[in-house]
């Protein structure tokens, strides 16, 4: 797009190939993300002294931040993503349940906002019924979330989602929705800009989950059809409107195996399993992105799926030993090549893997003419990829795509929980 950039980096990520590719790149701290990637003075003063814009956020971190959010706005730097009051207003899980359930999103039923005390627990879980799932409000990440299957361990996981809620968010605000036993994730990609235009790319698969987080993602969905699609897609429109979206965003649903979608969270923010989406309906979502802050307007016309994409998040994590993580230093790294293949990565040959933040060393998408072609070329891919020095994910994500029930689109969230990898 002919637009410069600064990178921000702590000093963990000094080696890290944003760095080096950025125009310009600023020291922002020390490892801790809290003294760094969480640290907004520092961020705003890079910001100042390279003479910045606008701030891209990334998927991490400050990105759904709302107070980062409002500082840009206060300081005249364009945050490339919606308003400070939309970030809040669906960074609050309870407050974005409501909202589109006035908006005539599909809810599933449970508490009316957040749920403050055990006896309004107990009345929330007589009226709906068992078992129950407690969430965190202002979570994410599976972290603040209990399953409540007996009437008598209510109390005792109430306050353990609360506590923990409170530790990862600083905020023990929770609320409570039937639990769906065995849903699949569906996502819809939607995109609104300044002028109150909002469409959507269509739907991502993103079932194959290890504790609330996701592994492997997809776009198209086995189990969508062009109708489904369509309603999933209207729905989420429905939902940003009611907000009056800006920016790119994605309305998470869970689908029922009776063929019902209920709406669990929207995410403000670029999502890591984006490039499916690009791949299979040809917009570069980044790039929208940068051009709804810039104030131009988006293409309303429908987008429909062409072909097929697969993504593996390849993580520094022993699958051997419960994909505990394995920072260290990569001493050999040879990425797949070819066509269908694309590999979205910050890491390489003598690259040190630091202990500090996410394990993601590697996104491997694989695309093909059908969900056949892009599975096999996933396997092919996995097995060339070379990463030496570290564990990584590939031998489990070689054996996924070897599961028969996998390649027939058979799972769910709960795929893994039955899956012998070893």
């Amino acid at each position: 797009m002919g637009i410069s950039t600064v990178a921000v980096y702590s000093e963990a990520d000094r080696d890290s190939l944003h760095v080096r590719f950025a125009d310009e790149a600023v020291c922002i701290g020390p490892p801790p993300s809290s003294e760094s990637y969480l640290n907004i003075p520092r961020i705003m003063a890079a910001a100042s002294i390279t003479g910045a814009s606008a701030i891209h956020p990334g998927y991490g971190f400050l990105a759904e931040n709302s107070e980062f959010a409002r500082i840009c706005e206060d300081t005249d730097i364009q945050f490339i993503g919606p308003s400070s009051e939309m970030i809040a207003a669906m960074g609050d899980k309870a407050l974005a349940k409501e909202t589109m359930k006035s908006a005539g999103v599909p809810t599933v039923p449970g508490s009316d906002g957040e749920v403050d005390t055990l006896p309004e627990a107990k009345k929330v879980v007589e009226d709906i019924g068992l078992p129950v799932i407690i969430k965190a409000s202002a979570g994410g990440g599976g972290k603040g979330m209990r399953i409540v299957r007996d009437m008598n361990d209510l109390d005792n996981q109430f306050t353990l989602a609360r506590n923990e809620a409170e530790r990862a968010f600083g905020n023990g605000a929770v609320y409570i929705e039937r639990y769906i036993e065995s849903p699949r994730h569906i996502e819809i990609q939607i995109l609104g800009d300044q002028h109150g235009n909002i469409t959507h790319l269509g739907e991502r698969e993103c079932s194959i989950q290890r504790r609330h987080q996701k592994l492997i993602e997809e776009s198209p969905s086995p189990v969508v059809t062009p109708e489904l699609r369509e309603r999933m897609g209207e729905a989420a429109i429905a939902g940003a409107k009611a907000v009056r979206y800006e920016g790119a965003g994605t309305v998470e649903f869970l689908f029922d195996s009776d063929g019902s979608f209920y709406f669990m969270e929207m995410n403000t923010r670029v999502q890591v399993e984006h490039p499916v989406t690009e791949e299979v309906v040809g917009v570069d979502i980044v790039r929208e992105q940068i051009r709804i802050a810039s104030g131009e307007k988006i293409s309303r016309r429908k987008h429909q799926p062409v072909g097929h994409a697969i993504e593996c998040r390849i993580n520094a994590e022993d699958p051997y030993h419960d994909f505990r993580p394995s920072p260290g230093i990569i001493t050999s790294f040879h990425q797949p090549g070819g066509y269908g293949i694309r590999v979205d990565t910050h890491t390489y040959q003598s690259y040190m893997i630091p202990p500090h933040y996410d394990s993601l060393v590697a996104k491997l998408i694989t695309r093909g003419r059908t969900r056949e072609e892009a599975v096999t070329r996933m396997k092919y891919a996995l097995e060339e990829f070379v990463i030496e020095g570290v564990q990584t994910t590939i031998p489990f994500h070689v054996k996924v795509m070897e599961d028969e029930r996998f390649k027939k689109g058979e799972f769910n969230t709960h795929f893994l929980e039955h899956f012998d990898f070893i």
